[in-house]
């Protein structure tokens, strides 16, 4: 039996099973379970600072809608990742480093303030989720003293005097957050290393993130806690295949390495993922971080239809994981240190004490809530370029397959899994999920 669940702008905005069914169609998907590629990791989003006091400044009621609607792995998107930053980002509420000026020893290392809101929504979230969220953590600057122009903002680079007390930062990061009960699972070397911003940023060129993940970042990490996994570029597919390649062709860089982090920034080029698949097939590529810029687009359809056609361009690229940006954000897309405004799958009004779920909240759904941690990407083959698919298997052999139609038109479609035909009818502007059980 294949069920349908759908999404679609003119007929339901949330995600709902449906019984359409068509006697004629125009052209045919077909799916083969026979044919396995890389394995999911599962999904998340950020608990930043900004998301932290956002829900914190929320009542009791809407916090409590907000951690299901997340976290709930039967009603709600069954997050199972999340990403935190090393200290302050942009959407922070200001800069801020977890050590005096110039203690290069780390003996005043402190994570307090992480506990006023990141540590509490990260606790109630696991509650909620019923098992430890899994972390990945990235830094957006080192400390002012340890950088070439003396601040967190405006880029700079890390000096080489403090290569080795930076490495040791995030081991010292990694035991305070095993204190408070945290697991990280990976870090990046750094958020965007090739972008200069007028927040919280570091510049490294390939060679320098090479060298620094070879001598200073994977051994330290290797000996303190060697089942943490090293993540590097952390940035846009644009360059992503001269980056990757720079480190993992590189022996002894390549051996600290699990795997690539891509933003979606700029490009919309999928195949490069495919292209650093395909030169180091060993290794792994996890989507770390995206969203809608330029602050809050309450209403819009083609917020949620980004978000999946990168999902499904990405993980036709060997993707083995999604981590959304923001988890939630203020009315006016923040708060954000130096007005850095973005969107996100809930809004929180904090005036009004209101919330808003976003179509991307109900695009992303259409993945996080049927594909499990542990499936498996399948085959398929698709005759209409304008529709965008892809299909996995989950442990339990139950097979999805997620089809976006961003077009105007209603599309019938003849569905094959692995023999069993169904005739679907796909809305227009909609995103529709098949499980056949």
């Amino acid at each position: 039996m294949i069920s349908q669940y759908l999404t679609s702008k003119n007929q339901t905005k949330h995600i709902t099973k449906t019984k359409t069914h068509a006697d004629t169609f125009e052209s045919q998907l077909i799916v083969d379970s026979n044919q396995t590629f890389q394995t999911m990791l599962g999904f998340g989003g950020a608990f930043t600072e900004a998301a932290g006091y956002t829900f914190s400044k929320l009542s009791p009621q809407n916090q409590e809608r907000i951690l299901k609607a997340y976290f709930d792995p039967k009603e709600g998107l069954g997050y199972t990742l999340g990403r935190v930053s090393i200290h302050s980002c942009d959407f922070s509420l200001g800069n801020y480093t977890y050590v005096e000026d110039n203690d290069d020893s780390l003996e005043s290392f402190d994570i307090a303030r992480d506990y006023d809101y990141v540590l509490p929504f990260l606790n109630r979230a696991e509650k909620v989720a019923g098992r430890k969220i899994e972390l990945l953590a990235s830094p957006w600057s080192p400390p002012p003293w340890m950088k070439t122009n003396n601040e967190m903002n405006h880029g700079g680079k890390l000096r080489p005097e403090y290569y080795q007390t930076w490495a040791n930062y995030f081991v010292k990061f990694i035991d305070h957050y095993k204190k408070a009960g945290k697991q990280i699972f990976a870090v990046t070397v750094q958020n965007e290393p090739a972008a200069k911003q007028i927040w919280d940023s570091c510049l490294y060129t390939k060679e320098e993130e090479r060298d620094f993940v070879k001598d200073y970042l994977g051994p330290t990490l290797k000996k303190a806690y060697p089942n943490i996994n090293i993540i590097i570029w952390d940035h846009n597919r644009d360059i992503i295949v001269e980056r990757a390649d720079a480190v993992l062709s590189d022996k002894k860089a390549r051996d600290f390495v699990w795997g690539t982090g891509v933003h979606w920034y700029v490009s919309e080029a999928f195949e490069n993922l495919g292209k650093v698949h395909e030169l180091h097939p060993d290794k792994h590529i996890l989507f770390t971080e995206g969203c809608i810029e330029g602050g809050v687009h309450l209403g819009q359809w083609h917020t949620g239809e980004r978000y999946a056609r990168n999902m499904i361009g990405d993980f036709n690229n060997y993707c083995e994981g999604y981590i959304d940006w923001n988890l939630v954000l203020n009315e006016t897309g923040g708060p954000n240190h130096v007005g850095n405004y973005c969107d996100a799958p809930i809004i929180g009004d904090t005036e009004t004490d209101q919330i808003h779920f976003n179509s991307s909240y109900y695009y992303i759904g259409h993945f996080s809530k049927f594909i499990e941690v542990g499936a498996k990407r399948i085959a398929h083959t698709l005759d209409d370029d304008t529709l965008k698919t892809v299909s996995f298997i989950n442990p339990d052999n139950r097979i999805i397959s997620v089809v976006l139609n961003e077009t105007e038109d209603e599309k019938r479609v003849r569905l094959t899994i692995d023999g069993e035909h169904k005739t679907i009818v796909l809305a227009p502007r909609s995103i529709s999920t098949f499980v056949k059980e």
